[in-house]
């Protein structure tokens, strides 16, 4: 079934991203679909804060790689303990992702925000239903 549209309607993204431009944007467009965005959050340290706050009332998270040279791997840990779905922006190869998160989906810089779509329905659906496998593609 696809989703987009008003079955994303009140879906909670965290939004984690240090480029002020790039969340600016994905905030305004995640919204006007009508995802609530917690966030945007710049640092690894508020993305924390924000997962703390949130946990599992979250149904997905975006995960930018590199916050102001940073790797936000705490973030996507925190996130995991929450059963909490997420992916990673990043404009550096797969290389960079350590093995434990090699299965989690990527979406190359700068988004797409069909891809993005497509998988938060997917991670939403997942979310949802803790017995589908976990991850989905956003390489579709």
């Amino acid at each position: 079934m696809d989703r987009t549209g008003h079955a994303l309607v009140g879906l909670r993204l965290l939004i984690v991203e240090d480029e002020y431009l790039i969340a600016a944007d994905l905030t305004q467009t995640l919204e006007k679909i009508g995802v609530v965005v917690i966030g945007p959050a710049g640092s690894v340290e508020a993305a924390l804060e924000l997962v703390k706050e949130e946990g599992s009332r979250l149904d997905g998270a975006v995960l930018d790689v590199n916050l102001h040279g940073k790797r936000v791997y705490p973030v996507a840990e925190a996130l995991a303990g929450c059963g909490v779905p997420f992916l990673f922006t990043t404009g550096y190869d797969q290389e960079v992702i350590p093995d434990l998160y090699s299965e989690v989906p990527r979406c190359e810089k700068p988004v797409n925000i069909q891809e993005l779509i497509q998988w938060l329905d997917e991670a939403a659906e997942v979310h949802a239903d803790p017995t589908a496998p976990p991850g989905g593609s956003a390489d579709g």
